[in-house]
């Protein structure tokens, strides 16, 4: 089941982020990846606040 995460970035900036995303979602603020593609679901590098 294919769900969206409120991901939090490093430079404070909350952003949503679409579970099995196939490209890389950056941050919009910072440009630092937030989450990046592995074949299925996304490995989220910053921190996972809530799930929608």
């Amino acid at each position: 089941m294919s769900r969206f995460l409120k991901v939090k970035c490093k430079c404070g900036n909350e952003q949503n982020v679409f579970g099995n995303a196939t490209t890389k979602v950056l941050c919009l603020q910072c440009s630092k990846p937030l989450a990046v593609p592995t074949g299925g679901r996304v490995r989220i590098v910053g921190k996972v606040l809530k799930v929608l």
